[in-house]
């Protein structure tokens, strides 16, 4: 496809991000198996079912604009499922390896707010109104679950990180 038009742009990138959430339905699943605080496996699991509402809204905008839904291989999200999977095989603290699955994990949300942020502006251009509206919630959500990330690691995720290191050092 030729980026011909800030149109065709959008539809790449919304092929881009369209691959990148079918990923992270799978991957999410297996990153809360992988972490050992509760709630930090609910957030997973939540954000999962988010995740899943994503995919339906990309859904509708590719038929609101009258395209079947294609996936366009997403290489950035790839590295990152990459990077995570490798931090579920490493051996461990449970407390450390959840630290570094918070940090991987605000890795992926940064990359989607980044992407639905230029994704809802090119919308907006365009006068694609309803196009807007849907991925602007997607853009919401992941915030939120951006901002959870963090609260659950500043609410005692890394502490407990941190406390392991002072518990060796004794």
């Amino acid at each position: 496809m030729a980026l011909d038009s800030l149109h065709s742009l959008f539809l790449d990138e919304l092929k881009d991000i369209y691959h990148a959430e079918k990923q992270l339905v799978r991957a999410l699943p297996k990153m809360a198996k992988a972490a050992s605080s509760p709630e930090l496996q609910r957030a997973f699991s939540h954000h999962l079912k988010e995740t899943q509402g994503q995919v339906q809204r990309l859904e509708r905008v590719f038929k609101d604009l009258g395209q079947t839904p294609r996936a366009k291989k997403c290489v950035g999200m790839a590295g990152l499922v990459e990077e995570g999977e490798k931090i579920m095989e490493e051996e461990g603290e449970p407390a450390v390896i959840d630290a570094a699955l918070i940090a991987a994990a605000q890795r992926v949300e940064h990359y989607e707010i980044a992407a639905y942020g230029c994704l809802r502006t090119y919308a907006q251009l365009l006068g694609l109104t309803v196009a807007e509206q849907l991925l602007q919630q997607n853009l919401s959500e992941e915030e939120a679950a951006d901002q959870k990330l963090t609260a659950l690691g500043e609410g005692g995720i890394n502490q407990a990180a941190v406390a392991v290191a002072e518990d060796e050092e004794e």
